[in-house]
């Protein structure tokens, strides 16, 4: 059975850092691409940052370009975003997706 949990959200006050993780089980990362995306309250869900399952290449909305990392560990099924320089209007649930499937999301908060 696909599953994927992220985790790692919570309130950060603007300039800090967090790091999502996202744990996947029922398949391997080594033949899947896998991307976060964001929903603020009102907004419509956008996407934020991939990487490619084969030669790991990686994708950052012009938003996040410079702030986000994004990087998986195949050994423990696990993709990473690495957020830094956070801003109140990075505010969002954060999930990851594979295709033809969601995480549940973690909430991410930025305020001072």
């Amino acid at each position: 059975q696909v599953q994927l949990v992220e985790s790692g959200g919570g309130l950060v006050q603007p300039g800090g850092s967090l790091r999502l993780s996202c744990a996947v089980s029922g398949f391997t990362l080594d033949y899947h691409a896998i991307g976060w995306f964001r929903q603020a309250p009102g907004k419509e869900r956008e996407g934020v940052s991939c990487i490619n399952s084969s030669d790991g290449s990686t994708y950052y909305a012009d938003s996040v370009k410079g702030r986000f990392t994004i990087s998986r560990d195949n050994a423990k099924n696990t993709v990473y975003l690495q957020m830094a320089s956070l801003k109140p209007e990075d505010t969002a649930v954060y999930y990851c997706f594979r295709t033809g499937y969601w995480g549940q999301g973690t909430q991410v908060t930025v305020s001072s």
